[in-house]
């Protein structure tokens, strides 16, 4: 099953699935600071189905790199999925890419609420071809296992959605 690989791998199935659809994506980081774009620069050859990565960790790096809207995002917080639906939208229309993956999250310690606790993520995957499909999740543990989970289904749904 695709969620007990590890990282590289799916990043290597990513990138057979890409060349096989002769698709090139792009990546729109958040909590996870490019960790999606490392793992698939991990990989040889990337360079022919990986086009860039957008690290918009700040509100105003989603709005001016990515096209986010800013009222959008003091409306329902940088971490919602309306936000990163539009971040991967906004990582085809701003790249040479045909699919793209978009988080943003609290990986904690700090910067949870009763309402987004730490570990909350949400994660958007766009086709230009087919659509998006966009979801919030709950992952547990500390930071860098927070951001792992995030990265490892962030690199699953691409493959999903080629």
């Amino acid at each position: 099953m695709l969620t007990e690989k590890t990282v590289q791998e799916l990043a290597q199935v990513l990138g057979e699935k890409l060349t096989q659809a002769g698709f090139v994506v792009a990546t729109a980081e958040s909590c996870t600071g490019g960790g999606v774009a490392y793992a698939i620069t991990e990989i040889s050859g990337s360079s022919l189905w990986f086009d860039r990565s957008f690290v918009t960790y700040s509100n105003a790096a989603k709005t001016e790199m990515l096209g986010v809207d800013y009222d959008l995002i003091h409306e329902v917080g940088a971490v919602s999925e309306q936000v990163v639906e539009q971040m991967a939208i906004g990582a085809v229309q701003h790249s040479d890419a045909d699919i793209a993956v978009a988080i943003s999250g609290i990986a904690g310690p700090d910067g949870g609420s009763l309402e987004k606790p730490v570990g909350t993520v949400c994660i958007s995957w766009y086709n230009a071809h087919s659509g998006s499909k966009t979801a919030s999740y709950l992952f547990v543990g500390d930071r860098s296992d927070i951001r792992v989970q995030a990265i490892r289904l962030a690199l699953h749904g691409l493959i999903e959605i080629i």
